[in-house]
């Protein structure tokens, strides 16, 4: 690391690691085994876009690239911009496995085109003792964890912890800082 990245906490991102990333498959049909979870069978990718003609077409290529892989899986998309400025793909398919595939290669296409610095997170959606709860895929620290809002802009430390343990058990790369697992407000599913 240079010494202006060092003053301006500027880090390159790796390409995603696919081992790390594709845990969730693993542990997501082991949890799925348990009486206190479901997978939603929704998802998403969230990330800051740039003032770029790359992300000017985003919307297009993206497109193209989904219509191609949801007619063979059967993933439906959407992309929209939410009231934070950023910009999420949203997937809806009952096969999560097939979830956890599209995002990865969304996360690798935009990793190619040279913004991969711009991805925030890989959200995906599941009920944990009959809450909505996430788990987040941090793209900066390559860990996953969990997240559960609850009302009033609060959150659910306990359950995200005994989410969290479940994971680490599955052998999911969980995140060990817990100041690090970040609310993320208005998960648009």
């Amino acid at each position: 690391m240079g010494i202006f990245s060092a003053i301006f906490g500027h880090t390159k991102l790796a390409k995603p690691d696919r081992e790390k990333f594709f845990s969730i498959i693993g542990a997501a049909f082991e949890l799925q085994g348990r009486n206190d979870l479901r997978l939603l069978g929704k998802a998403g990718i969230v990330m800051n876009p740039a003032e770029s003609r790359y992300f000017d077409n985003l919307n297009s290529e993206l497109r193209s690239l989904l219509d191609i892989s949801g007619r063979s899986t059967g993933t439906r998309f959407e992309i929209s911009d939410d009231d934070y400025g950023t910009r999420w793909v949203l997937l809806d398919d009952s096969d999560f496995e097939d979830l956890v595939s599209t995002i990865h290669m969304i996360a690798e296409t935009v990793h190619d085109r040279g913004y991969g610095d711009r991805l925030l997170a890989s959200v995906f959606g599941i009920e944990f003792n009959r809450s909505d709860v996430y788990i987040i895929y941090n793209y900066k620290s390559g860990k996953f964890y969990p997240f559960a809002g609850a009302a009033n802009r609060e959150r659910d430390n306990a359950l995200e912890l005994r989410l969290g343990e479940a994971l680490k058990e599955m052998k999911v790369p969980v995140e060990r800082q817990l100041e690090n697992w970040y609310a993320l407000w208005g998960i648009p599913f």
